[in-house]
């Protein structure tokens, strides 16, 4: 019996995180050098953090009227390995909460010696209320 409520207890919890909808740019190299987390509601915002972030490349379609865009930039990095990942979403008293992963080399990998900044954004569905983001 005991199994039972246990796994009951664990699906329940793993449906109430929900993956982005889709990503729309995911890497190590954003010219956002300065770690931050984004809400992007209007396309005018997106117009000016996309400049910001990669303005020699197309920006990304958005239906702001019922999507919105999160992300997460680590800022800058001293070395490869780093990267940045929205794992998905859930909501939490009528606000949103963004789940997102930082990962770095293991301790004493050899890696390139160059400067990254890791970031990720997602379009999820455009919803009232506080978005927040959460590490995992």
């Amino acid at each position: 019996m005991m199994i039972g409520v246990t796994l009951f207890v664990a699906l329940a919890v793993l449906q109430a995180v929900v993956p982005p909808v889709r990503s729309l740019d995911k890497g190590t190299r954003s010219e956002i050098v300065v770690a931050r987390q984004v809400t992007i509601h209007d396309q005018d915002a997106w117009t000016a953090l996309w400049q910001e972030h990669a303005a020699s490349r197309p920006r990304p379609a958005v239906d702001f009227s019922s999507e919105m865009v999160v992300g997460v930039f680590l800022g800058t990095r001293p070395t490869a390995g780093f990267a940045a990942e929205i794992a998905g979403y859930r909501a939490a008293d009528g606000d949103l909460v963004i789940q997102y992963r930082e990962s770095a080399p293991p301790r004493g990998a050899i890696t390139a010696q160059v400067l990254t900044s890791p970031f990720h954004l997602v379009v999820v569905p455009r919803r009232p209320g506080t978005v927040t983001f959460e590490k995992l």
